[in-house]
C-alpha cells in the first residue's frame, strides 16, 4: 500500500535526547490505514509518548520521517486532535467555552462552531452540560469533555495520550466502551498510547508493541476480534498471552 492511501505512516524514526547515550527511540516504523483504531502499547518508559509527541508535531528533532498523507508533518495541525490523561479543561470556563476554545483559530462562521460544539456534546453523551464548568463534572465527564474538545475541529486523526489512566477501573471500563462508541460513529483515524494490555484489546484492530532500551516496536499484533469484544472469552485470554510475551512477558509488567 502507497504511502497517499495511510492516514499516518512513520518511517525509520530514531530520536535521542540531549546528554542521553541511548536514543528514547530507535527505528521505529509504523503505518495506519484511514479511519483505522491502532494502540501502541508498552511499559513505563518505552517511548510511546515521546512518540506521540511527534505525531502531534510538538518535536521535530528527530531523524527519519512521519507523514499524514503525502505531507510531512513540521508541526502542530488543527487536523491532528489530541486527549491527554489529564483532561486540562481550564477550570474557569464552562465545558462549552473549553470546545469553543480550541476552534478559535478555525476559520469557521460562528454559527457553524457554535453547531460544532453542540454536536460534540451530543456525541459523548454532555448535551445538557454546556454550561457546567470542569469542578462540577465527574472525571469521566471532564474526560468525555476533554474527547469532544479533541474532536470539534472535525481532525483526520485522532490520538489519545493515556487518556483513562487517571480513571477509576470501573469508570475507565465505562469510558472505554464509550470511546469505542465515538469512534463507531466518527470513523477518525484513531491511535492510542496505553500500557493497559486488556484496554489496547477491546479498542483496537492492531497493536503496535513496544519494549524500552531504546524504545522500539518489537510486534506487531492484528486484534481479529469482532465486536463488542467479550473479555472473558478464551480468544480474547489468548491474544492477552500473545501481547505479554512480546512485552518481554511479566519483566515487561513490573517494569
Amino acid at each position: 500500500m502507497t504511502r497517499q492511501s495511510h492516514s499516518l505512516v512513520v518511517s525509520h524514526v530514531s530520536k535521542t535526547y540531549p546528554g542521553r547515550r541511548q536514543p528514547v527511540l530507535h527505528d521505529v516504523s509504523l503505518a495506519v490505514e484511514p479511519g483505522e483504531f491502532v494502540s501502541i502499547l508498552g511499559p513505563s518508559g518505552c517511548g510511546k509518548s515521546t512518540l506521540l509527541r511527534l505525531l502531534i508535531g510538538l518535536d521535530r528533532d528527530h531523524s527519519g520521517e512521519i507523514h499524514v498523507g503525502p505531507d510531512k508533518i513540521t508541526g502542530t495541525s488543527l487536523d491532528r486532535g489530541i486527549v491527554f490523561q489529564d483532561h486540562r479543561l481550564l477550570p474557569w470556563l464552562t465545558l462549552a467555552g473549553n470546545i469553543e476554545l480550541a476552534l478559535l483559530n478555525v476559520g469557521w462562521p460562528a454559527a457553524r462552531k457554535q453547531s460544532a460544539v453542540r454536536h460534540n456534546l451530543e456525541l459523548v453523551g454532555l448535551a445538557g452540560y454546556e454550561n457546567a464548568y470542569p469542578h462540577q463534572l465527574s472525571g469521566g465527564m471532564a474526560q468525555r469533555g476533554a474527547i469532544a474538545r479533541g474532536l470539534a475541529t472535525e481532525p483526520s486523526i485522532l490520538l489519545l495520550d493515556e487518556p483513562l489512566g487517571a480513571l477509576d477501573a470501573l469508570t475507565r471500563i465505562k469510558l472505554q466502551h464509550e470511546l469505542l462508541r465515538i469512534w463507531q460513529a466518527r470513523q477518525v483515524t484513531t491511535v492510542l498510547v496505553t500500557h493497559d494490555i486488556e484496554e489496547a484489546i477491546f479498542l483496537s484492530s492492531r497493536i503496535f508493541v513496544m519494549q524500552a532500551s531504546p524504545g522500539r516496536i518489537a510486534r506487531e499484533i492484528t486484534v481479529d476480534l469482532p465486536h463488542p469484544r467479550d473479555r472473558t472469552s478464551s480468544h480474547f485470554a489468548a491474544l492477552r498471552r500473545d501481547v505479554i510475551e512480546a512485552m518481554g512477558g511479566e519483566v515487561a509488567l513490573a517494569a
